[in-house]
């Protein structure tokens, strides 16, 4: 009997350095057992009753809050469920919805991206970057002081887009929405690096298609970012790999992006057994979207409109 956690293979199999509009259609059984999640991750289920109620209780909402796309974003177009490959972690199910924020009609054949570090802070495609210090992919070396005036890496600040180090692709995928606006992610829960709280960025793609050369035309209608509570964090610290990450950890009240404003700004509704959290976590959330609208992320905190639900330029 096939596991639905293992419905994709290792990328170490398939080719690396995909250009945009490169689609990367994948299959089969994973390489990586996401042990554990059980009951927790069949509630998040595709089609399941009870993750519909959790995420459309308030779908009727304000905009969702617009974010800054950060350095570390690469236009894979990795097309699956499951992003986590080769990475350890507690597991972790992001089960999302779109829906238009003026009709509250779910946004069908949407395309909706994720991208996010390992529990070591680093990112696929940047480990030599390491996570915000030392250079060394490993993570863990406490990040130089930031000079003042600058912000740390991925605070979107003086830099803009990071040229890539590696063609690694974890943590890193794509899917079309359901007919009811649905999509679910198999990843692990991420880690921190210095100057940011825990996250996960998201950007919707409305207004085109998915074509086997990858999703042509359209738009990016949203670009935001996930975060998670506190006591979620902290209950991964002392777990491996997590524990070996020694960079200060920023919490969710100290984060520069972060508005404060629950779920329109992109806090996750999550669901895990409070003793025993390296059993899975279950991240949900209902993005409101102005599927005409243009947001790619990037803008600059500091430099113009400031985090928050923004004004949208015309499609």
């Amino acid at each position: 009997m096939t596991n639905p956690l293992h419905d994709e293979p290792d990328n170490a199999a398939v080719p690396r350095a995909l250009s945009r509009r490169r689609m990367l259609t994948l299959g089969g059984a994973g390489a990586v057992a996401l042990t554990g999640i059980g009951a927790v991750a069949n509630a998040a289920g595709s089609g399941g009753p009870g993750a519909k109620a959790a995420v459309t209780a308030d779908a009727c909402m304000q905009l969702t809050t617009e974010s800054i796309e950060g350095p570390y974003y690469i236009d894979y177009e990795l097309f699956r469920k499951n992003v986590v490959e080769d990475r350890t972690g507690v597991p972790l199910v992001l089960r999302l919805r779109v829906v238009d924020t003026t009709t509250c009609r779910p946004v069908r054949d949407s395309a909706v991206e994720i991208w996010h570090c390992d529990a070591s802070g680093v990112y696929s495609g940047y480990t030599d970057t390491g996570n915000g210090g030392g250079g060394d992919g490993g993570g863990g070396g406490e990040p130089p002081t930031q000079p003042p005036g600058t912000t740390p890496p991925d605070g979107g600040g003086g830099g803009g887009h990071a040229t890539p180090t590696d063609d690694l692709t974890w943590l890193r995928g794509i899917q079309m929405t359901d007919r009811h606006g649905f999509v679910t992610f198999r990843t692990v829960f991420p880690g921190w690096y210095t100057g940011r709280a825990v996250h996960v960025h998201t950007k919707v793609h409305t207004g085109g298609a998915r074509t086997s050369d990858g999703y042509e035309g359209g738009r990016t209608c949203h670009t935001g970012q996930f975060y998670f509570a506190e006591s979620a964090v902290k209950a991964t610290e002392g777990l491996a790999p997590y524990s070996g990450n020694t960079v200060t950890r920023v919490t969710l009240d100290e984060d520069m992006l972060y508005p404060g404003t629950g779920a329109q700004g992109g806090l996750l509704d999550l669901s895990y057994d409070r003793r025993h959290i390296e059993r899975g976590v279950v991240g949900s959330l209902t993005m409101a979207v102005d599927p005409d609208a243009t947001n790619d992320g990037g803008g600059m905190p500091g430099g113009g409109t400031p985090p928050g639900p923004s004004a949208s330029t015309g499609a």
